[in-house]
């Protein structure tokens, strides 16, 4: 970890080739709020990778020239954003740098007076930090907890 201070981060584009990368990403983010529950099912994580990744509306993080994370930012119906796979490398957790990627795709969806929709598992730490960023429930299953946030 400690680099000390270090911020900043940029986008690019995803590629369907970056599939493969994103899978491993998504493994290593969900790997520990997953086993809490006993849900950790790699193959299951990548299927779910497969079937629910869009690469038009996927970017990659960077922090300097290491991938940090990914996340997909797209249209959810008239009016909305879907904010999902949203994940920061293990190594990059616990620096600020969830909060300011979210903080820019917030400030994206404000300037287009889009609301933004998402869905977290029920046992994640992830909640908490959504609250924080003014989204509020709007329902639950057994597995997941749905969140929306109204454009500033």
């Amino acid at each position: 970890m400690g680099h000390g201070g270090e911020s900043g981060f940029r986008f690019s584009p995803a590629a369907a080739s970056d599939l493969e990368q994103l899978v491993e990403l998504r493994i290593a983010a969900m790997r520990e709020s997953l086993e809490r529950i006993g849900r950790f099912d790699p193959v299951r994580a990548r299927r779910r990778m497969v079937e629910q990744f869009r690469p038009e509306h996927t970017r990659l993080i960077w922090r300097g020239e290491a991938l940090a994370g990914c996340v997909a930012f797209g249209p959810d119906g008239p009016g909305w954003l879907r904010l999902e796979h949203f994940y920061i490398h293990p190594d990059r957790q616990g620096a600020g740098l969830g909060a300011e990627v979210l903080s820019a795709l917030l400030a994206e969806s404000d300037a287009q007076a889009l609301a933004v929709r998402l869905t977290v598992l029920r046992e994640s730490a992830a909640n908490r930090f959504y609250a924080r960023h003014g989204f509020t429930e709007t329902g639950r299953d057994e597995v997941d907890i749905f969140y929306e946030r109204p454009p500033a």
